[in-house]
Formats: C-alpha cells, structure tokens, sequence
C-alpha cells in the first residue's frame, strides 16, 4: 500500500494504534514505580544507580519518556523486580516509535545491509542528539516535549545497528544540500559534519555525497531506503509527510536495489565525499 493509497479508516486505525502504544508506555511506567516503591528505594537513588536524574526517574515513571532497553535491564536488577520489568521490553521498544515506523524498525533489527538515499536530512542512523532535536522541533504541527524526547531516544536506540556484530553492510548517499541545511544552526551542523567523518571510516560504512552540480542523478524520485534481511529476503521502504510505504514485492525491492546502484555510481566517491565534508567544515 502506498501513502497515496492510505485510507482514512486506517488512518484512524494509526491513531488507536498511537494511543495504545503511549498506554504501554504508561503502564510500564506505573509497574516501574510500584516496585520501586516496594524496595523503599527514591528516585534520587535509583536515579543514581542508574545514571540518570531524579526528574529523569519521574518521566519514566509518568511516562513521559522511554528508557532504553538496557536501563529497563538495570532497573529490573536494582529494584528486585525478578523479571516483571524486562517482559515490558519488546512492547516498549516498539511503542517508542510512530506506528507508521514501527515495521521498518523491526526490519532494521533483522538486516544484514542497508541502503539509504536521503534528499531532506541526514539519515537518522547517522545523526546526532542535537541534530535529532533540531529536526524533530521543526515539525509542524510542533510535537510535544515529550513526543521530542521519545523520538530522540528511539532513534538513539536504533543506532546500535552501527555496532552491532556481525557488522551489516551500511552504505548511505544523501544530497549534498542535506549538508548545506542548518538546521538549529551552524554549531549543531559542525557537530554532524565531524559525526559524520567518524561514521564514514567505519569498514562496514560507506558514506557518499550526491553533488548538486552532478548532471545526472537517478534519485529525482525521493528518498528511499532497501532493506536485505538475513533470510536474503529485500523490502523497499519509502517515508512522506508522516506516512510510509513498505514494499514487499521482491521486483519492486530488486528494481530499487539496482536503481540505488546507479545512483551510487553517480554520486562522489566514498573517499572523494569525506573530503567534501572535511571542505564544508571549513567553511563554517
């Protein structure tokens, strides 16, 4: 199904399904309270043993925001909870994410490679807290602090993909005019420019820059991203305006996968794009 195919009966199914994630958010937040309270333990201490703030503690508990899985896992230990914490992970991972996402994250925890075009902003694999931020406040109509919060800490989440072992094979093009946009300001881009450089000599990361002057580029019809799963199974996933698209034809993911390669073949080199990237820092 494509957005331009998106019902409104399944829009309205999105919005049950929104509301039904934040209730497992908050349930797992009153369940974290309750036996915190049950070992005699404040917040300011568990805050302490965990790593985080009271007032952290507190939007956990109220859900209000999403702890990571490994403080889920901390939690459990610290409060005695046997258990009944950690049952909650996979339900509260997959609520931290906008439902029309939740697929696609799903996807990413089962990839082997990837293989993401981006014309609007830096992958959210690849950015940092504060680019996340920046992007996330521009939205409109504007997310709450909390809805901000969530996302941020899910995308930091998915992220571990770049760590993970064995290593998938990760290879990103994005526009060069992703890197001229100074969302939340020239500090907050030098920061994603260097993050980027990072990211870009990891072996099993390849980083490379579309440049605008290029006069043949295959990627005019958007951003889209082929995901191939362990099984050798590949989807196609296309995201717009708050819906997405996730395709499971295997000629329509095959067709995208050999566009993708001509688009990196028309694209800089990945060693060429990382001293593009190293030219606009300079000119910040």
């Amino acid at each position: 199904m494509t957005a331009e195919q998106v019902e409104p009966e399944a829009a309205d199914g999105a919005r049950a399904a929104d509301k039904a994630g934040q209730g497992v958010i908050t349930a797992f937040g009153q369940t974290l309270k309750t036996l915190r309270l049950r070992a005699g333990i404040e917040r300011e201490e568990l805050g302490r043993r965990l790593g985080y703030s009271a007032s952290t503690i507190a939007s956990f508990e109220q859900g209000r925001r999403i702890p990571p899985p490994r403080a889920i896992d901390r939690a459990d230990a610290e409060v005695d909870a046997g258990g009944l914490l950690t049952v909650w992970k996979e339900q509260v991972e997959k609520a931290q994410y906008p439902v029309f996402f939740q697929g696609m994250a799903q996807l990413e925890k089962q990839a082997i490679e990837l293989l993401c075009y981006d014309t609007l902003a830096v992958n959210s694999l690849l950015q940092t807290e504060e680019y996340m931020r920046a992007v996330l406040a521009m939205r409109r109509p504007a997310l709450d602090t909390e809805v901000i919060e969530q996302r941020v800490t899910a995308r930091l989440t998915r992220q571990v993909i770049l760590d993970r072992r064995p290593a998938p094979l990760l290879s990103f093009v994005m526009c060069e005019s992703v890197l001229r946009r100074r969302f939340g300001g020239n500090d907050v881009l030098r920061g994603q420019l260097e993050h980027l450089l990072l990211i870009g000599q990891r072996r099993n990361v390849e980083l490379q820059i579309m440049p605008l002057d290029s006069e043949e580029n295959s990627g005019v019809d958007g951003p889209f991203t082929v995901v191939t799963r362990e099984d050798g199974k590949k989807y196609l996933y296309v995201e717009a305006q708050g819906t997405s698209s996730l395709e499971t034809d295997p000629k329509q993911a095959a067709l995208a996968a050999a566009r993708y390669g001509i688009i990196r073949s028309q694209a800089l080199t990945p060693r060429e794009s990382l001293a593009f990237i190293e030219k606009l820092l300079g000119e910040l």
